[in-house]
């Protein structure tokens, strides 16, 4: 739960409110249609939590997973030692973490992860495998390039987080989960943003589920699109984040839960350097983590990528493709998670927002304007 120091009403945030009384509206479309079971939403502002509501059977007090939208907190994480001098994104990963270097993985520099171009897009990684430090080096030592690192874009669902995870506990001297809690949820005084559930919290955790219909072959033809290439992010994957020892593990490229509200206040965070005065990142730290890496390399769809250091920014073009509003500033960042989870801040107006549902639409191309409609509608919030 938020503690109260960190909340602020609608008009001390500068909120509209006919303006949040559509975003609500829309956020709660899908559930009273009867196609979500749950969804919670949250703005964000000043530093303060100024807005979250909660649809179906949510609870203030539920705990979704996140998802992808955990990349951006591992990604905090490391620039904490950025900043402190004990990680630079030029320096060689094998060097680190030598049993990383087989395969001619040995070229792949620490910045690759962030930005999804080492090369390893597909790696094999289960979540239980994390808890034993033998078979995580084995799994790392296995691993085969599928393209010349750097020398394109290819979005990596989960193992490049491995290796960034990793890479933060050899550097820290401590476990990534902790690292995580004591440097980022602890400072930020966000108590309920979680890498990795605790037996204490497990019963709070919303329970994932699929609903509708998978698009066709056809349905992609129609659309003028290439069917989405099949990946690791399997119904079955999602479904194991029900099971309290996969929450356990703290998933770095996908494993996070917290409420729509942490994940606002995370990216007030993101926006200030920290909450309550106490600061975790430079302003030198957060504008060079959102200075874009990857050029003009594109998705496999045509998109410019615009990959900063492991987040995602608008961009002046096509930012709908890239998971934000219609009405976002070029200069939004963020980073979605699988099921339609929401998570971006917007430095032309301060505001930040996270959405969380525990139902995963597979019809992927309503999921995607559902997220757009969303996000464009709440970047309007401030009056």
């Amino acid at each position: 739960m938020v503690p109260e120091s960190l909340k602020c009403s609608m008009a001390e945030a500068g909120l509209d409110p006919a303006k949040v009384d559509e975003l609500l509206a829309r956020a709660r479309r899908e559930v009273d249609a009867g196609l979500l079971s749950a969804a919670q939403v949250a703005l964000a502002r000043n530093g303060k939590l100024a807005l979250l509501a909660s649809f179906g059977d949510a609870l203030e007090e539920s705990l979704f997973c996140v998802f992808s939208a955990t990349k951006a907190v591992t990604s905090a994480a490391a620039w904490i030692l950025i900043e402190e001098g004990r990680l630079d994104e030029s320096e060689i990963v094998a060097d680190i973490v030598p049993e990383f270097a087989s395969n001619g993985k040995d070229v792949i520099r620490v910045g690759q992860l962030f930005t999804h171009t080492a090369g390893f897009p597909a790696a094999p990684f289960r979540p239980l495998d994390w808890n034993d430090p033998a078979r995580r080096l084995e799994r790392y030592a296995q691993w085969q390039l599928n393209w010349t690192p750097g020398s394109r874009f290819e979005y990596h669902p989960s193992s490049s987080m491995w290796v960034i995870a990793e890479i933060t506990e050899r550097r820290a001297g401590q476990s990534f989960q902790s690292f995580v809690r004591e440097r980022i949820a602890k400072p930020l005084g966000l108590d309920d943003l979680h890498v990795g559930l605790p037996d204490s919290e497990q019963d709070r955790a919303a329970l994932c589920e699929h609903a509708g219909d998978a698009m066709t072959d056809q349905d992609w033809q129609d659309l003028g699109l290439p069917p989405p290439p099949v990946t690791e992010v399997t119904e079955d994957a999602i479904l194991s984040f029900n099971r309290p020892e996969v929450r356990a593990v703290g998933v770095p490229g996908g494993g996070a839960f917290m409420s729509a509200a942490e994940l606002a206040l995370f990216y007030q965070g993101l926006l200030h350097g920290g909450l309550r005065g106490e600061r975790i990142w430079s302003d030198a730290m957060l504008n060079d983590a959102r200075r874009v890496r990857t050029g003009e390399m594109t998705d496999l769809v045509g998109t410019v990528a615009n990959r900063g250091l492991g987040i995602i920014v608008a961009g002046d073009q096509k930012r709908s493709f890239r998971g934000f509003g219609k009405t976002n500033s070029p200069d939004a960042f963020g980073h979605n998670g699988a099921g339609g989870q929401l998570a971006w801040a917007d430095p032309a107006t301060g505001l930040s927002l996270g959405y969380c549902t525990r139902t995963h639409d597979r019809h992927t191309i309503r999921q995607g304007r559902r997220g757009v409609a969303i996000s464009s509608i709440a970047a309007l919030c401030v009056s």
